[in-house]
């Protein structure tokens, strides 16, 4: 998820690298950068400046008393501020939208909803891409990754395993010698960034189509689902009421430590119920345990994304989801947290 999404942005506006601008001004010539080159990208917004904070500090909320008028006040600001550089009634109409198109696959043909997860794969592996050549002048070949991550999905629902392996091979040796078009400078680098987003978009979408192969798979995928939105919503109800130390503020500065236990308990809540009541044969204890696991990876997953987004610059990945931003910006936990519900699954109730 986005930086929003868990406690108070730092701040509302890009104000860029101040010793760049000063050196603008003075004539004296600006180091080039792939980052800085051209400005923003067209279709992402900048990155905010992350702010140094001091461990105890709660910038984020910005109270002075818990029973103060001048703290309820604070704390209503800081409400239109969390959700500032965002559309929140769009971000809801978006987000139901998506849920009843994917709940709505998911229960009536299997091969439908596979069909939504190539979708989902192929643009964000176009989002991905496009990002790295807008900001690092990376160029990762789309043609080749898209048709092997259309290929790894599908050999995932029909091969498992095995078939995931295959084709993720298939589509590394295709972008080396897709690659081979072009001249050799940046070679390395550009099939390097191929062979990470091969991996880190379509591979692990493939856990997804598994879990549904099983018997009881389109209800594996519901549980998937709701415990990382669950967790997520636990991380933001819980940051936005108590969070006041930050969880990376480096990173993300508006995850506390309040939101990740919040997601934890949110989520290992609603595992204990799903495994109870949705899974064949779940206990509820492993419910607990599936709970624990799915807030650990998706807190770690919008890390990660943070990480990139911050490194090329960029909030959003994309404007494809009013509210939202694009198609990576909602994959960000579910994608390396399929592989660990998948496992635990398997290793409950079996793969079957």
């Amino acid at each position: 998820m986005n930086d929003s999404s868990r406690g108070a942005p730092p701040g509302a506006g890009w104000q860029g690298a101040p010793e760049r601008t000063a050196a603008a001004f003075e004539g004296a010539p600006v180091p080039a950068g792939p980052s800085y080159d051209g400005g923003p990208a067209a279709q992402t917004r900048p990155m905010p400046p992350v702010p140094d904070e001091s461990p105890g500090q709660d910038a984020g909320r910005g109270e002075t008393g818990e029973g103060s008028g001048r703290g309820h006040r604070s704390a209503r600001k800081d409400g239109a501020r969390k959700s500032a550089g965002r559309d929140l009634g769009a971000a809801i109409g978006v987000g139901v939208g998506l849920g009843a198109v994917i709940v709505a696959a998911l229960f009536v043909v299997k091969a439908v909803f596979v069909g939504v997860v190539v979708v989902a794969v192929v643009v964000g592996l176009w989002e991905l891409t496009s990002r790295l050549t807008e900001r690092k002048g990376i160029h990762a070949p789309l043609v080749p990754l898209a048709a092997g991550g259309a290929a790894m999905v599908i050999a995932g629902y029909l091969r498992a395993a095995e078939g995931a392996w295959i084709a993720m091979a298939l589509t590394v040796l295709a972008v080396l010698v897709w690659r081979m078009a072009r001249p050799p400078e940046d070679y390395l680098k550009d099939v390097t960034a191929a062979v990470f987003a091969a991996f880190y978009v379509p591979f692990l979408a493939t856990f997804v189509v598994m879990m549904l192969a099983a018997h009881d798979g389109p209800w594996r995928v519901f549980v998937f689902l709701l415990l990382t939105v669950v967790s997520d919503t636990g991380a933001y109800a819980v940051g936005w009421r108590f969070g006041r130390q930050k969880l990376a503020p480096r990173i993300s500065p508006g995850k506390t430590r309040a939101g990740l236990v919040g997601a934890a308990a949110f989520a290992m809540v609603a595992g204990a119920l799903s495994m109870r009541y949705l899974i064949d044969g779940g206990q509820w204890w492993q419910g607990l345990l599936l709970g624990l696991a799915v807030a650990a990876s998706a807190t770690l997953g919008d890390l990660g994304e943070s990480m990139i987004k911050r490194d090329l610059g960029i909030k959003d990945m994309g404007t494809l989801l009013p509210g939202h931003g694009g198609i990576m910006d909602r994959l960000d936990s579910l994608l390396p947290t399929a592989p660990v519900v998948w496992l635990l699954l398997v290793i409950f109730v079996g793969g079957s």
